[in-house]
């Protein structure tokens, strides 16, 4: 691992060494900095996110993590003593810092594989509602009559765009919890 003070990344951050500087992370399993202001932590971040075009994932519980929870592909706030800044500017919310590992593995691993499906879903619904206009329009000579009321296709775009989302949002696990915590191999898949 790396450890990395303010003052360091100050003169890391400037152009003639970002470089350098990320070669050496990439090479290390972890980097730590520490005592480094919000504009260091935001533009770290973002160096991070354009050099080396990652998905960056940014966890803050004050204040002074903001800047860099904004920056970051997926900021969480973690609710703490030094207030609800951190909570409000981020896209998750935990209590304490030992839930982010249930978040990422457990509840990361099951909406990647929801909107997945989902997103098949909604192509394999609108497919099927374009094949029916299609021979339809084989039927009646390409006339451009409309084969159904709007009432029915907004009911068809109500009933099969918001029941089976939420049915499949709430009830889909295609793997435990208990076995993504003990496996997290699952979550490079």
């Amino acid at each position: 691992g790396l450890v990395i003070d303010g003052r360091t990344l100050e003169h890391v951050l400037h152009d003639s060494l970002q470089n350098i500087f990320l070669e050496l992370t990439e090479k290390c399993r972890a980097v730590v900095c520490c005592q480094a202001t919000p504009l260091q932590k935001s533009v770290l971040v973002k160096l991070v996110r354009s050099k080396l075009k990652a998905m960056t994932l940014a966890v803050g519980d004050g204040a002074n993590d903001v800047s860099m929870i904004q920056v970051a592909d997926t900021g969480v706030g973690i609710s703490g003593q030094e207030g609800m800044q951190a909570v409000m500017a981020s896209d998750f919310a935990i209590s304490q810092f030992r839930h982010l590992r249930k978040l990422l593995l457990v509840h990361g691993h099951w909406c990647y594989t929801r909107l997945n499906n989902m997103v098949l879903y909604y192509f394999y619904k609108n497919v099927t509602y374009v094949n029916l206009l299609f021979w339809y329009q084989f039927f009646c000579g390409f006339s451009g009559t409309s084969m159904t009321d709007y009432w029915i296709l907004i009911l068809f775009n109500l009933l099969f765009t918001s029941v089976p989302p939420i049915i499949y949002g709430v009830l889909d696990k295609d793997v435990s919890a208990e076995i993504l915590m003990q496996l997290p191999q699952l979550y490079t898949m």
